[in-house]
């Protein structure tokens, strides 16, 4: 597939507006393209469901980051989404990487991502893969947890330092979802300041002559659409390092303010623009002036917002069927393929495409395949009156947290991931089949 590389040009990502990718068209008789790519030929191809990654919009997405934060540090959220292609892509435009899984730093170093711009996360990180990240010479570990420092410590191989983040809880909420809330007190990510937790862990990670404490970590949580919660976490942050600097005399030269940076699902929904998140960096710059210490080099950890607009999923319509109440239309996929409306009650925008019609609308619930009462992609959807069976359905929004979170649920296989770039369509994942899943069960 063609490189972008030296072909896009920066977008301008503005706070609100349409889900779908920027290249997207819906164009007359039901037609639509990602790329110049047809969607309905994807669908023929590749077979349905499958998702589909425009490799421009990626691209845009990671350009408009670093432009609006050109002294900071942008390293895209791998558990967002992550598959070869895009750790390509992202590296390509000079991201960073944040992994918080053995797995994910695999495919990170399969697809050749350098290994000292890869931040490796994660609250329960086990005894293997802290030697697995240690092995494969990450560039700096997030510690979660005040017994991993000895642990770490006792892992590291004689004449090596390791760079590591401290993760604390700067006690601000924030996120569209309790589930997805990350900053406040009292749940399993970070160190509290509150407690002293995170005062700990700086002594203990000074005192340790094979770790070197580079900076400070947060995350608040994920869907954010205001940066006031980053605003505020900034000022508890750069408190955090001037008393860091009035204990220890140490001053660190880094803070990683997290992402959970917000995108629209649906049409008009707000969200978190690059250029808004600046004036969080603008908060550091000011506090760091205002307590006399060296402005740190920022980082950022966009997921979502670089590959959730990106993508979209195709389905086939399986069934329509009346009830009492409401008209369901089932897919060929559901909950297995997009956990996101049972876990969270997440809202999705979908059309159909693939033919023209005059039916008008009406409302619709959209429903999965999988033997559970909770299997609704979406509520209240407005498509065409006269669907039927075989009729194909694009769901916006799904590059993020679809195929990261897929499961085989009633032994269903995984769909594929198609990239398109130049009107061109690639399989950059393939379709997890029956002879996937059984290769797993070993038998009695």
């Amino acid at each position: 597939m063609r490189s972008l590389t030296r072909e896009v040009e920066t977008p301008v990502v503005t706070t609100a507006g349409a889900p779908w990718p920027v290249t997207m068209r819906f164009g007359p008789g039901g037609q639509a393209t990602v790329a110049g790519a047809g969607l309905m030929d994807i669908a023929r191809r590749f077979g349905t469901p499958a998702y589909v990654m425009d490799e421009a919009d990626v691209r845009l997405r990671c350009r408009a980051y670093r432009a609006a934060l050109p002294r900071a540090e942008v390293a895209y959220a791998a558990k967002a989404f992550l598959c070869r292609a895009i750790a390509a892509w992202v590296r390509s435009e000079g991201m960073s990487l944040d992994v918080c899984s053995a797995g994910e730093l695999a495919v990170a170093r399969a697809a050749g991502f350098p290994v000292e711009k890869i931040i490796f996360h994660g609250n329960a990180k086990t005894p293997g893969e802290l030697r697995y990240a240690l092995d494969e010479g990450v560039g700096r570990l997030v510690v979660d947890d005040i017994a991993e420092i000895n642990r770490l410590a006792a892992l590291m191989p004689a004449g090596r330092r390791q760079k590591v983040l401290i993760r604390v809880i700067p006690d601000v909420e924030a996120g569209a979802h309790a589930a997805i809330r990350t900053g406040g007190e009292d749940q399993k990510f970070g160190l509290s300041i509150a407690s002293g937790a995170a005062a700990e862990a700086v002594r203990r990670v000074l005192g340790q002559p094979r770790l070197e404490l580079v900076g400070l970590h947060c995350h608040l949580g994920s869907q954010i659409v205001s940066t006031d919660p980053y605003e505020r976490a900034a000022r508890v942050m750069v408190r955090l390092l001037a008393a860091i600097r009035e204990e220890h005399g140490v001053v660190l030269p880094q803070l990683d303010l997290g992402g959970g940076h917000g995108i629209a699902y649906v049409s008009g929904e707000p969200a978190l623009s690059p250029s808004r998140l600046a004036l969080a960096a603008a908060t550091v710059v000011e506090r760091c002036t205002a307590a006399g210490l060296p402005v740190p080099r920022l980082t950022v950890e966009p997921g979502r917002a670089i590959t959730g607009p990106a993508g979209v999923t195709l389905y086939r319509v399986i069934a329509v069927k009346k009830a009492l109440r409401h008209t369901y239309v089932a897919v060929d996929g559901g909950m297995s393929d997009n956990p996101r409306p049972a876990l969270y009650g997440s809202r999705y925008e979908i059309r159909m495409i693939g033919r023209a019609t005059r039916a008008g609308e009406r409302d619709y619930t959209i429903v999965g395949h999988h033997c559970e009462a909770g299997d609704t992609l979406a509520e209240g959807v407005r498509l065409p009156a006269d669907i039927r069976p075989g009729d194909v359905l694009v769901v916006a929004a799904t590059g993020a947290y679809n195929h990261s979170m897929a499961s085989t649920y009633n032994m269903t296989g995984r769909p594929p991931v198609v990239a398109v770039s130049h009107g061109r369509a690639r399989l950059v994942v393939r379709r997890e089949g029956q002879e996937d899943l059984m290769r797993r069960d070993v038998g009695l």
